[in-house]
């Protein structure tokens, strides 16, 4: 696996795609009156798609109309100094078309927030990158002593 400037891991967009689909949870960037805002949402991955359901009147559902965002997850393990990060960019579009709503309701994705999320946003990820750090041992290099160690 290749290693960046910083000594991190570089993950391959296949393995990008399988650790963006590991966990339930991301976070999505997108323009909020001009500022950047980023909401963490639950959200499924369909394929090379995020999928996230919301309500039609979201502050979310209306930033995000034909937009540019970017879309991140992660998992990180402060005792272990290990942990992984994977951020898509794409186009992001509102779902309106019948089929592909009936489609995308049979995904497993339940909505942990309160009230009816009906309305369906999909990023089409164009760029993804990842990178992960693993424990000091692996590496053969020595974890730094800690006052407590």
């Amino acid at each position: 696996m290749p290693i960046d400037s910083s000594g991190l891991q570089v993950l391959s967009r296949e393995e990008c795609l399988r650790l963006l689909s590991s966990t339930p949870i991301g976070r999505i960037v997108f323009t909020d009156r001009a500022l950047p805002a980023v909401q963490p949402v639950t959200f499924r991955l369909d394929g090379d798609s995020v999928v996230i359901r919301t309500a039609a009147g979201s502050k979310l559902a209306a930033a995000t109309r034909h937009a540019v965002v970017a879309f991140e997850v992660d998992e990180f393990d402060p005792e272990e100094r290990t942990g992984w990060s994977v951020t898509a960019v794409g186009h992001a579009r509102a779902v309106h078309d019948p089929d592909e709503i009936a489609r995308l309701s049979a995904l497993p994705l339940t909505a942990w927030a309160p009230g009816e999320r009906d309305h369906y946003i999909v990023v089409d990820v164009e760029q993804v990158t990842g990178r992960q750090i693993r424990p000091a041992h692996s590496t053969g290099a020595r974890r730094p002593r800690t006052p407590e160690s």
